[in-house]
C-alpha cells in the first residue's frame, strides 16, 4: 500500500527547503495553490478518492524539478517522482499515471484523461481569478531574476498570446475561470495591470 502523506509531505519539505530564491512563482507556495485549485476542481468533477490520492502526489512532485533545473522541470520531476515512489509503495502503473500528470503542465503538452485535465488546469487557475495581477507580478519578477524576458512590454505580449490561446479544459475551469480570465486578458490589452 502506497505511503501517500509521506510521499507528499517529503516532496513539499524539499521544495520549501531546495527550491532558489529566485523561483519568487514556482515556490513551494505555488504548489499548495495548485492542490487547493485541483481539489476544488476534483471535487466538482466527481473523482474518486483513489484517482485523487495520485492526483495530489502529481501536483506535490509537478514542479520539483525546479530544485536543479528550469527548462526541462517536468521530465527531471518525474525522474524524482521514479526515483523516490517505489521505495514507498508505489506500482510501476501508478507512477506512470503520476508522471502522465506531471508531464500534462509542461505548456506544450496536452491532457490525456481527465486527471492530466484537472493537473492542467489547477496549474493555470490564477489566470481566471481575481488574484492574477498579485500572481502574475510574481511570475514576471521571477523570469526578470532569471533572466528570461526584459521588459514589462515583452510580459504583457508574452501574456497576450499565451491567454488567447489558453483552453480550460475541466467543465469546473470553463464554468468558473474562463469568464475572469477574459477579463484579466482585456485589462492587460488595456494596461491596467502593471507592476
Amino acid at each position: 500500500m502506497p505511503n501517500f502523506l509521506k510521499a507528499e509531505i517529503d516532496i513539499i519539505t524539499r521544495l520549501k527547503n531546495e527550491l532558489s530564491p529566485k523561483l519568487i512563482y514556482h515556490s513551494y507556495f505555488h504548489t499548495l495553490d495548485v492542490m487547493n485549485a485541483a481539489m476544488q476542481i476534483a471535487e466538482a468533477e466527481n473523482i474518486a478518492q483513489d484517482e485523487i490520492s495520485l492526483l495530489r502526489i502529481a501536483i506535490a512532485y509537478h514542479d520539483s524539478g525546479f530544485i536543479e533545473l528550469y527548462n526541462g522541470h517536468e521530465s527531471k520531476g518525474c525522474d524524482y517522482a521514479r526515483e523516490d515512489l517505489p521505495k514507498l509503495g508505489f506500482s510501476q502503473y501508478q507512477i506512470d499515471l503520476i508522471c502522465g500528470m506531471i508531464m500534462a503542465t509542461k505548456l506544450s503538452n496536452k491532457a490525456n484523461n481527465k486527471l492530466e485535465e484537472i493537473i492542467s488546469d489547477a496549474d493555470l487557475d490564477y489566470l481566471g481569478r481575481f488574484d492574477y495581477p498579485h500572481i502574475s507580478e510574481k511570475l514576471f519578477k521571477e523570469l526578470q531574476l532569471n533572466s528570461l524576458i526584459d521588459s514589462l512590454e515583452s510580459w504583457k505580449v508574452m501574456q497576450q498570446e499565451f491567454m488567447t490561446k489558453h483552453n480550460y479544459l475541466t467543465t469546473y475551469s470553463k464554468e468558473n475561470r474562463e469568464a475572469i480570465k477574459y477579463k484579466n486578458l482585456e485589462a492587460i490589452k488595456l494596461s491596467q495591470i502593471s507592476f
